[in-house]
This record gives C-alpha cells, sequence and structure tokens, in this order.
C-alpha cells in the first residue's frame, strides 16, 4: 500500500463523508454527522503525522467508520485491534467488505485470533481418539465438530454458534502454546493457526484483539510478532478495555485447571505413546493431587469464591506446601518425560511444560516482584495465582516510542475530562492529541434519568428488595423491555430471584433471565424472542450489548459502581496513587465508576429514535458532592426524583404511535 501524504487524505476523507459523497451514494440511510466528520479528520490528521490519537466518541458518532474510512483511503498498512471476538467479526463480515465495496478498494484484509479460536485437527484427532468427554452433550459437540471440520476453510469455531465459549470441549479441540508441537506437528499442513498467520502477513489491513496483541508482547507467539513491525497504522478500539487485557498478559499466573489440564494431555500422551515406560496414571494422579490441594489451601477454611489478597495466604502452612506440591509433581513428571522424549514430538512438548509449571510454582514462593501486585482468583472449583503489573503504560509506551506509526485509541468511554486522563495516564500516552465526540443523539427529549428519593442507602440491607421492587414495577409499565444492571455478582442473585418471583403474578407474566444461567450470547437471544421479559446481568452485560429500538426503553442499575476496595489490584493502585502524592478516591475512584457508569448507561439509547428511562437507585448521585462528577459523565438526560414521575414517562413510551 502507498500512503498518501499532506492535507490530500484530510480532504479525500471530508468529501467521503459530505452529503454527497461516497458514503452517503452507497447508502440511502447514511446521515452525515459534523462530529463524525470531526474525528474522521483527526484520525486523517494522526495517519499523516504519524502521531498518538486519544478519541472518545459518544454512543451514535459512527466511530468504527471514522477509523476505518481514513485507514483505507490513506493506503497505509494497518492494525486495528478490539476487545471482543465479536467485535472482530462484525469489522471483518460486515464493515471492512462494505467501506472497499463502496469505495472500490482493491485491498486484502485479514482476521487474527489467539489460538483457541482455531481449530487443531491434530488435537480434534486426540480428542476422538483418547479424550474422556464429561458428558452426553459434550460428545454430540464433538460429532458436530468432526463434520464441520471437514467443510471449514478457516478453522474459527465461531462458525459453529453451537459451541458456546465455555464448553468444556474447547480445550480438546484447540492448541495453546504450551500444547502445540509447531513444525513437528504431523498436520502441520493443514494448520489453520497458522494459515490465518499468513493470510495476516499478506494483508493491507488485519483485524485482531487486545489480548492477542498483549500476550505477543509476552511470548511473541500470537503472530504479530512478524506482522506489528510492518505495519504504518495501529488503531484501538474499545481501547477503554486496553488496560485490563494487558494486565492480564504481562505478568504471570499458575492456576489448578492449569494443572489438570496437564495432568490430563500427560495421561493421554504417555499411555498412547509410551505405554509402560513411566507410571502414568501416578504421574497424573499427583498433579491431579497437587492441584486440589491448591484450591483448598488457597481457599482457606471458608472455601471462599472471588479475589483474595495474596497477603491472606502467603506463609500459611498449608499453602507453602501446596505450592511444593505442584512444584514435586511437575519434577516428577518432567523427568519421566525426559527419559521418553524422544518417542514423540508431543511428549517433548509436555517435558517443557512440566518444566514452565516448575518454574512458575517455584516464582510464586519466592517474594512479589518490584512493580508488581498479586493476588488470588477463586472459583467454587478453580485457584489461580496472579502476579501483573498495575497497569500497561511501560509497556505500551514503548512500543508507542519504539516506532514511527501512528497510534489511535478510542472508546465511548475514555474519561470524565477533556484531557481524558483515566485513559491516558494508565497506558502511558499522557502527551498524545485527545479530542471528545460527543453523541449526537437528543438526550433531553428522548431520555430521563431516575434517582428516587427516599430509597435505601446501597449499605442498607434492605437495598436490593427495594431494586427489585422498583424493576418489577418500571418492566410492568412497559410489559419487559427492560435492563436490570448491578454492581456485585451476588447482587445479581438477589435482585434476579425477587425479581422472578414478583413477576411470575403479573398480567401477563414476565419472564426472568438471569445472568449465568447460559451464555451471554444465548441468554441475549432469548431477551430479544421473548414477547415480555426483562434481564439481570452484571459486570459483562455493562458493556457491549447493543438493543436498539423498542425492545429495550428501561435500564435499572442498582448502586454507583465504585471498585471494590478490597480488591488487591485496586488496593495496589490506591496506594501508587497515594505515594505520589494524588487521592485515591479522587483520582481512581471516582474516575472508575464514572467509566462504568457510562458504560451502563451507553446501553439504553442507541438510536436517535431510542426513547427510554435509566433509573440509578444510589441518592449518592445527587446528595454527595462527587455525584456532580458522575453526572457529568452521563448524557444529558432529563433528572426526575419521583418513581410517579419515572412511571408516567414510561407510560408515554408504551402508548400507541
Amino acid at each position: 500500500m502507498n500512503g498518501r501524504v499532506g492535507s490530500l487524505l484530510r480532504d479525500e476523507v471530508a468529501e467521503a463523508f459530505s452529503a454527497h459523497g461516497a458514503l452517503a451514494r452507497a447508502d440511502a440511510q447514511f446521515t452525515p454527522r459534523a462530529v463524525q466528520a470531526d474525528l474522521a479528520d483527526a484520525v486523517a490528521q494522526a495517519l499523516d503525522a504519524r502521531s498518538v490519537l486519544v478519541a472518545e466518541a459518544g454512543t451514535g458518532v459512527g466511530k468504527t467508520y471514522a477509523y476505518l474510512v481514513p485507514l483505507l483511503l490513506s493506503g497505509q498498512r494497518a492494525l486495528v485491534s478490539t476487545a471482543t471476538k465479536s467485535l472482530q467479526d462484525q469489522l471483518f463480515l460486515r464493515d471492512l467488505p462494505r467501506l472497499l465495496k463502496t469505495f472500490q478498494l482493491p485491498l486484502r484484509v485479514a482476521l487474527l485470533k489467539g489460538r483457541a479460536s482455531y481449530l487443531c485437527p491434530q488435537r480434534l484427532e486426540q480428542a476422538r481418539h483418547d479424550a474422556t468427554l464429561p458428558d452426553r452433550h459434550t460428545v454430540r459437540l464433538l460429532a458436530r465438530v468432526e463434520a464441520w471440520a471437514p467443510t471449514t476453510r478457516t478453522g474459527d469455531l465461531a462458525e459453529l454458534p453451537a459451541l458456546d465459549e465455555r464448553s468444556p470441549l474447547i480445550p480438546l479441540i484447540t492448541s495453546s502454546r504450551d500444547n502445540c508441537l509447531g513444525s513437528d506437528c504431523p498436520k502441520l499442513r493443514d494448520c489453520h493457526v497458522m494459515a490465518a498467520r499468513r493470510e495476516a502477513l499478506q494483508a493491507d489491513l488485519c483485524v485482531v484483539n487486545h489480548h492477542l496483541f498483549f500476550a505477543d508482547l509476552m511470548v511473541r507467539d500470537s503472530g504479530m510478532a512478524e506482522l506489528l513491525p510492518t505495519v504504518d497504522a495501529v488503531v484501538f478500539d474499545e481501547a477503554h478495555q486496553l488496560n485490563e487485557a494487558g494486565v492480564q498478559f504481562l505478568g504471570r499466573s499458575l492456576g489448578s485447571a492449569q494443572l489438570l489440564d496437564f495432568a490430563r494431555d500427560l495421561l493421554a500422551a504417555g499411555l498412547s505413546q509410551a505405554r509402560g515406560l513411566q507410571d502414568w496414571t501416578v504421574l497424573a494422579g499427583r498433579c491431579e493431587t497437587a492441584a486440589r490441594a491448591l484450591r483448598l489451601a488457597a481457599a482457606g477454611p471458608g472455601l471462599n469464591a472471588g479475589r483474595l489478597r495474596w497477603e491472606e495466604r502467603a506463609g500459611d502452612t498449608a499453602f507453602t506446601t501446596a505450592l511444593q506440591a505442584v512444584g514435586d509433581a511437575g519434577r516428577s513428571a518432567r523427568e519421566a518425560l525426559l527419559a521418553v522424549a524422544e518417542a514423540s514430538p508431543e511428549l517433548a512438548k509436555l517435558a517443557e511444560r512440566a518444566e514452565g509449571l516448575v518454574a512458575l510454582a517455584g516464582g510464586f514462593a519466592k517474594p512479589t516482584t518490584a512493580g508488581f501486585v498479586r493476588w488470588i482468583d477463586l472459583t467454587l472449583h478453580q485457584a489461580r495465582l496472579a502476579e501483573a503489573p498495575l497497569d500497561i503504560r511501560e509497556a505500551l509506551r514503548a512500543e508507542v516510542e519504539g516506532a514511527s506509526r501512528a497510534w489511535i485509541f478510542t472508546s465511548a468511554t475514555l474519561g470524565e475530562d477533556d484531557s481524558l486522563s483515566w485513559f491516558t495516564r494508565s497506558a502511558g500516552v499522557e502527551d498524545a492529541r485527545t479530542l471528545r465526540a460527543g453523541s449526537p443523539f437528543d438526550y433531553a427529549r428522548n431520555a430521563r434519568l431516575l434517582v428516587p428519593g427516599r430509597f435505601p442507602r446501597p449499605a442498607d440491607p434492605g437495598h436490593p428488595a427495594a431494586v427489585s421492587r422498583l424493576a418489577a414495577r418500571c418492566a410492568q409499565a412497559l410489559g419487559g423491555r427492560t435492563f436490570v444492571l448491578t454492581t456485585t455478582l451476588r447482587a445479581l442473585q438477589v435482585i434476579g430471584q425477587a425479581l422472578r418471583e414478583q413477576l411470575a403474578q403479573a398480567d401477563p407474566p414476565l419472564q426472568v433471565l438471569i445472568q449465568g444461567e447460559t451464555s451471554k450470547r444465548a441468554l441475549l437471544a432469548q431477551f430479544l424472542a421473548a414477547p415480555h421479559a426483562v434481564l439481570v446481568g452484571s459486570h459483562s452485560f455493562w458493556e457491549g450489548i447493543d438493543v436498539p429500538g423498542e425492545a429495550l426503553q428501561c435500564v435499572v442499575i442498582d448502586k454507583l459502581p465504585f471498585p471494590p476496595p478490597n480488591d488487591p489490584l485496586v488496593e495496589a493502585r490506591c496506594r501508587a496513587i497515594e505515594a505520589e502524592g494524588g487521592n485515591a478516591f479522587a483520582d481512581h475512584a471516582i474516575p472508575e465508576a464514572a467509566i462504568a457508569l457510562k458504560q451502563g448507561a451507553g446501553r439504553l439509547i442507541r438510536s436517535e429514535t431510542d426513547r427510554g428511562l435509566l433509573a440509578v437507585c444510589d441518592s449518592r448521585l445527587v446528595t454527595m458532592g462527587y455525584g456532580r462528577r458522575l453526572l457529568a459523565a452521563l448524557p444529558p438526560m432529563g433528572l426526575i426524583d419521583s418513581e410517579a414521575d419515572a412511571l408516567a414517562w414510561l407510560a408515554t413510551l408504551n402508548a400507541p404511535a
């Protein structure tokens, strides 16, 4: 691709977004928007100057086209990174083909995901012959995968809607950095991961995701080690998720699930390729026992779930013993595998994995790395020890300053001030040009914000019940069409079950869908298909959900989404701010709450004609001094404090046109 220079690109971009430009000619529904044109012009300037741009684009700006059009017209080789695989698919399958056709550009585009997104033919064959599948449903899924495998060109598991991302089958039929045989794989010629990487290297524009980008910074194993140096521009969409995605990969982790996966692969490979040469059953059993002991020791006597401070377990005899057991099990497996490693590439790879487990166990037995924080993630069945930096600033700054290329960061939520400091500080791009492109939607006319008066305080034991009652009355006024967003998983269950009991008695009865009862994708499909439904969600439903039109006209938020103060990562970030002379609450807690609140509120109005009610069941939004900062972060909706006024507003939404 040959890049355009100077103002020529800006002129072409301005023409494209004009009332008579290519976009308007290609789509009769296209409407020129000044905010979109301004954002596209800023992107064009960054591409011309090979500079850094941080741009917040409110709902309805059309930020995807605002960065894609300049990228495509610039002729520069580009990388676009998103937070989710679903947005990757949207860009690659819908947006890019439309724009290439609109501008008649003969450019090559590619889609590159992580290993776990692609079928591994070698692992599929092993699963067919060696794997112990947990239930009949997984057996049926494997049969569907086997039928699909000969027909797919890409091997992308997204082509199989029936295969949920939480399925236990996925790790059995995909490769990881640990178990990939590389050039020794007998099915290398059929490898979908390698094919995707080849296409990415040949493309003019490649679509990746944040996890892939940061995974490559750590291990140079995603294919991007070859790709990134060749591009002229990098765009991060949904950049507000960049810091958390990066932190996951810039540290290290050791989990019970990791040990169990190793034990499973050790047993299968040992019995199939070196039967009788070692006691593989005993060796795998030691790893499984070590995994269970690690989970129990990490959880402690209460068998907790959630995130624990490292200090709560470090030094405990049981925890120290469990870490030693992981190291001992890994060493035993490594010695046995090294003795037979020449028998097959898979056994040699398993020996490397065993060495890695030994190193991780030894590392977590030592003091925390300077500048890093440790914690323990617990679920009902698993434990994961984690160590990570507080943010991505050093790693990302090294990339941004390391080469002359344009870097563009964009999202609907990047800060609460004009300098977008919430994002620029954590990403280490304080010197970037910043731009805030506000939403073109008429919120004052089409939306109301209810902060109910005389409502229990968030810390009051009666608060969840009051939220459920308010949400029930709003949902009944609309006949469903309501999201309830909670700040904790505990509140999710309490409010969800209370709503289910109340709305079962409504006329007509309203279906209540609760996060966790099925996959996020299936839950959203059920909500859209049901004539009268309420969806109760936490965390993952606060963003990335697009339900335009009358299907969703009320969003209820239980309380202000402040970061949990006892979270080890939050605590460490607050200590760092205080050490630099800042105020942890003002400089961290409030900006974090503002970003999350904007994301949740953003579910309500998704088009120019949408109308709805946002209810925030937390009086602190209007009674506390910091509430002004949070209110200012929200779109300019009409503020009401009376439930009667809110129900009257909903009645107008529910009235026939």
